[in-house]
């Protein structure tokens, strides 16, 4: 690991103003620190911004504000998560161990980097690591990778299990700026799919910060968080599936699904969503919804079978929903 300097901060003014000189914040640093062990990434500077004032869950009439300092175990355990917003306490809980989810923050989850091999290994060329090298897992071994959403650039899959469900949720991201202004965007918008530029991962500046996640009024409805993976825990989802599905006098009459596993961010497609609406659950409303999801899917090779699977789990998780909501 490379010498940095190090130094904490008690207000976002002064965190922001160093991030924009090029100061890198950490919090948890559950992912920040491997890549510093492998020099993946090595800042000149950090800024420890646990002694903000970003910690806490808010609960509104309109909704829940979530700290951007609220640990993971913090979240999943809430009452009110787990009462009203089901599918993201089961992410939570299906993602890393108890001891990273102990130390990980809200806002670092967003914004955790890939897990491709060949983005951790120096060695190896990597567009998002390096831009202009190329991109090694293109005919290489690119089991974990992308099938929808990637580039001739890169292919690598965004890892966070929270983001999925939190953009199922319709989640909104506050951001602080340097000169401290606030903005709030959609989670959707927060990501930048990777294009010819691969190293640009957000629409965030130099400075900004990641203040707080808000979520609307609760969508009711029956909420599943499906994860297919290697092994039962401690491992990143081949396939995921958030679902928020309502069935009223036998038709669907609401849907929220988002993916993981399948592409460079959480993904969420209207199309899939606008398939189901309206229609009366059946094997065949399910396949067409399949279809509108990976019409555009593209294996490389060792991922072919993401295509079958990503089909197989929404299916499932479509029919478990129904199934539920119709009970209910």
């Amino acid at each position: 690991m490379r010498p940095f300097d190090y130094s904490r901060v008690t207000s976002t003014g002064d965190a922001t103003a160093a991030a924009a000189e090029g100061a890198t914040f950490i919090a948890g640093g559950t992912n920040l620190l491997d890549l510093m062990k492998l020099e993946v990434m090595a800042p000149d500077r950090l800024v420890d911004i646990n002694h903000l004032d970003l910690g806490g869950i808010e609960h509104r009439s309109e909704g829940l504000r979530i700290g951007a300092l609220v640990t993971n175990s913090d979240l999943a355990a809430d009452d009110t998560v787990r009462r009203d917003y089901p599918v993201l306490s089961r992410a939570l809980l299906a993602g890393a161990s108890g001891q990273l989810r102990n130390k990980a923050t809200t806002g670092g989850n967003l914004l955790q980097r890939t897990r491709c091999y060949y983005f951790y290994d120096t060695a190896m060329p990597c567009n998002k690591r390096e831009p202009g090298s190329g991109c090694h897992a293109i005919g290489g071994f690119n089991r974990i990778h992308a099938i929808l959403g990637a580039s001739d650039h890169c292919i690598a899959t965004h890892p966070s299990d929270m983001a999925v469900a939190m953009r199922a949720l319709g989640a909104r991201v506050e951001v602080q700026s340097p000169t401290g202004d606030t903005k709030t965007l959609d989670l959707g918008e927060l990501y930048r799919l990777p294009g010819d530029t691969p190293s640009v991962e957000t629409c965030l500046q130099p400075g900004d910060l990641i203040t707080a996640v808000v979520l609307p009024s609760p969508a009711g409805g029956t909420q599943i968080y499906r994860k297919v993976r290697d092994r039962a825990s401690y491992a990143f989802a081949l396939v995921s599936v958030a679902a928020v599905v309502s069935v009223e006098d036998g038709d669907i009459s609401s849907a929220a699904l988002a993916f993981g596993g399948l592409a460079p961010m959480p993904w969420r497609d209207a199309e899939v969503e606008a398939v189901l609406i309206g229609e009366p659950p059946s094997e065949l409303l399910f396949d067409k919804a399949a279809d509108a999801l990976l019409s555009a899917a593209k294996g490389r090779g060792s991922n072919d079978f993401k295509i079958p699977l990503a089909r197989r789990t929404l299916k499932a998780v479509l029919r478990q929903a129904c199934e539920q909501g119709g009970e209910a």
